[in-house]
């Protein structure tokens, strides 16, 4: 079948790649020794970043209850308008990336795939361009830890040392899951079909949902506390 002269191969075999060279398992289940070795090797993936950002919570756990009336006080000068526009830019492209994975493993969802992959990347642009605005303001506020720090109080430093430390490598980690969803878009286009039973979706949007929890955990850490009662 053709589409605008592209020949749209949706054969699941054309995803193959080595070690694997069969699809189905010796019970004839559908799904594939790729597939599965994929699925478990981002999941593999994902608990050790799980065990690298346990650390920086616990982290941030022991320091809180060190400092805990300090830290109330810096968690009221982060920007929680910014703050929860990003939990709800992250969580709709946590939507749109779980619907992207859902549409690729159905006949004649080419659109729907692409459609939300691309909602799931402007979405996550949005989320940069808003911490960056957030940073901007931070810095002229004068947030950042150093000789120029707006507050007074010692540890409210320590506070934005982890806001600053956890918030760039979760924009890391974003801009990470950015490049893939593109690349799989840009696949897609060069080769009609390309989505179509692949489990890289699955596994990129496995990653953008791991990014979307850890956000979940760091919006309460950091704009939530000390503005309760």
């Amino acid at each position: 079948m053709s589409t605008g002269g592209d020949v749209l191969d949706k054969t699941p075999e054309r995803h193959l790649r080595e070690p694997w060279d069969e699809l189905r398992l010796p019970e004839g289940r559908a799904f594939s020794y790729q597939r599965a070795g994929a699925t478990f090797g981002i999941w593999v993936f994902i608990a050790s970043e799980v065990l690298f950002f346990g650390a920086l919570f616990l982290l941030y756990t022991a320091m809180r209850l060190e400092h805990a009336a300090d830290f109330a006080v810096a968690a009221r000068e982060t920007n929680i308008v910014y703050g929860t526009l990003n939990t709800a830019l992250l969580l709709t492209s946590g939507l749109f990336a779980a619907t992207a994975s859902q549409a690729s493993e159905q006949e004649g969802c080419r659109r729907l795939t692409l459609g939300c992959l691309t909602a799931t990347v402007l979405l996550g642009l949005a989320f940069m361009v808003v911490k960056g605005l957030e940073y901007r303001e931070d810095i002229e506020r004068h947030l950042v830890p150093g000789a120029d720090f707006a507050l007074k109080a010692p540890a409210t430093q320590l506070f934005f040392g982890f806001y600053w430390l956890s918030t760039a490598i979760h924009a890391i980690h974003l801009s990470i899951g950015i490049g893939l969803v593109v690349r799989l878009i840009w696949k897609e286009w060069r080769a009609p079909g390309f989505l179509f039973e692949n489990p890289q979706v699955e596994v990129a949007m496995l990653y953008w949902g791991f990014v979307d929890m850890i956000w979940i955990v760091l919006y309460p850490m950091l704009y939530l506390g000390g503005r309760g009662g």
